[in-house]
């Protein structure tokens, strides 16, 4: 079934430009501090961050599976970055064809006291995956290896807050309850040694795994690149998302576990790539797959490519089942809408005033109504033989309620969550088609 939270960043992955540039990584203004803290976004699995480009502030996914920053032209960000020297391809998940890309030297980016100068952004041309409606709110670009590549990163996924650390200021404390995984880094990318089981009957085995906080899904495995990497026998395809050469599909299941050195993470959902699709994301021949925000949400998290290392502490969401999108929906935002809201105002009648009843100093109950802006959302897919497809749910289909509530009332995070909470969870829908209310129900599977 179709999960939404897949489908956000694998766009940009395995993107790989070989241009050197000039360009430094982010650094301390304030070189006698320590660190700088940041509050961050945390929407569908993914970190949204607030970074002021050339003065004007931007929203930027950070995604340590991208080495270049990227911004979608669709976003009006033209107007802010300068300098356009180059035209190039870029070439990503998919089986169609590069799309076109132009560079904007020399851009000044700054998040509080950390400081970037003469940075080169990719800008692509034609925007075809509408990353903000996906999102709920607007998102101007992806950012990677800039922000990793001079600084240390502890990322708390529960108080949603990076701590970013100056290096030459940063001494590691003793953690036991902490593990350290040495950190490979190749074409700007970060790579780290798991082990994966793939039913409770097989060894471990050990695989080399992209980290790619960019990435909501938990595990990727890209079939055959291990002999041992074979899909289970109980899968269903899955639409994962629009990458920048094309639709990707891949077979959702699940596997025993994953190992990351004494941690291990029981029954994580894992999607199996064709070889098509990931033609790009192989040339890096000793990998085999990635590890998303699935997996990343569970631990502190310290990004350390100074020193080559990468570092976690369990949280509270360790233990945690790995859930789906069971409903077989893609939800997105489809802008805003005004809706009427009432209010009550209470009048004091003044003294010695009668009202109809013969009661004095009585209060009286006014009600007024104001009007608000509020999001709107629809059906962008529907997976063939899900739930909600057996239900007549259609694209384009304009959600009204959910559970009879009115659909402006939730934020887009929180509609996905709904179709994960727990198989044969009744989800009863109005929706808007043709400019027809139609009424549907269904309740949501478990297919793996």
């Amino acid at each position: 079934m179709k999960n939404t939270l897949q489908i956000f960043l694998i766009l940009f992955f395995a993107i790989c430009i070989n241009i050197r540039s000039q360009s430094e990584g982010f650094r301390m203004m304030n070189t006698m501090k320590t660190y700088e803290d940041i509050r961050f976004q945390f929407i569908n699995n993914l970190i949204v961050i607030p970074i002021k480009v050339n003065n004007k502030k931007l929203n930027f996914i950070l995604d340590s599976g991208v080495n270049k920053t990227i911004v979608f032209n669709s976003s009006k960000v033209d107007t802010i970055l300068s300098n356009f020297e180059y035209k190039y391809k870029l070439k990503g998940l998919g089986k169609g064809l590069p799309v076109n890309a132009i560079v904007s030297k020399n851009n000044l980016f700054r998040i509080n006291n950390l400081i970037a100068v003469n940075k080169n952004v990719y800008v692509i041309l034609k925007d075809d995956f509408d990353l903000s409606s996906k999102m709920g709110i607007t998102i101007h670009g992806v950012i990677g290896y800039d922000i990793f590549s001079d600084l240390i990163l502890r990322i708390n996924y529960k108080s949603k807050k990076i701590r970013f650390y100056n290096p030459s200021k940063y001494k590691q404390k003793k953690c036991s309850n902490c593990e350290v995984l040495p950190l490979t880094i190749f074409q700007k990318k970060p790579y780290v040694d798991v082990t994966v089981k793939l039913n409770n009957n097989s060894k471990k085995v050990p695989i080399k795994m992209l980290i790619d906080s960019g990435g909501s899904d938990a595990i990727w495995l890209f079939e055959f690149s291990n002999k041992n990497i074979v899909t289970p026998e109980n899968f269903f395809t899955d639409f994962l998302g629009v990458g920048l050469s094309g639709t990707v599909y891949g077979k959702r299941s699940r596997i025993s576990s994953l190992g990351l050195g004494k941690f291990s993470l029981n029954k994580p959902t894992v999607s199996f790539l064709d070889t098509l699709s990931t033609k790009e994301a192989r040339k890096f021949n000793k990998r085999n797959g990635s590890i998303g925000a699935g997996i990343l949400k569970r631990f502190t998290v310290w990004f350390d490519y100074p020193n080559n290392r990468l570092m976690l502490k369990k949280n509270s969401s360790f233990n945690e089942v790995f859930n789906y999108n069971m409903s077989g929906l893609e939800i997105v935002y489809d802008g805003k809408i005004l809706v009427e809201e009432s209010t009550r105002n209470y009048a004091e009648l003044s003294r010695g005033t009668q009202d109809p009843n013969g009661n004095r100093n009585s209060v009286s109950l006014i009600e007024n109504y104001v009007y608000k802006f509020k999001p709107n959302f629809k059906i962008s897919n529907v997976l063939e033989g899900s739930p909600a497809d057996l239900a007549g749910v259609m694209k384009d289909d304009i959600l009204i309620k959910i559970n009879g509530n009115p659909i402006y009332n939730f934020q887009l995070h929180e509609i996905i969550s709904i179709f994960q909470e727990k198989e044969n969870k009744l989800i009863r829908l109005t929706l808007m088609r043709n400019n027809k209310k139609i009424k549907t129900e269904f309740k949501l599977k478990k297919i793996i």
